[in-house]
């Protein structure tokens, strides 16, 4: 026989959702903090092909 399932907390629903916006704000600021490093020429771990400039004669 079917039961119903027992109803989520709102404490625990918050939390979750916490964690899951607190993930993306520190993949946001990653992804930002690296694009700022590429701009300055400060990259260390992040590698990416330099496109190659043409040599007039």
């Amino acid at each position: 026989m079917a039961v119903p399932k027992k109803r989520t907390s709102k404490a625990k629903s918050a939390t979750r959702k916490a964690v899951w916006k607190a993930k993306a704000r520190k993949a946001a600021q990653k992804a930002l903090s690296l694009g700022k490093a590429i701009l300055t020429g400060n990259n260390r771990s992040f590698i990416y092909p330099q496109a190659e400039e043409e040599e007039e004669e």
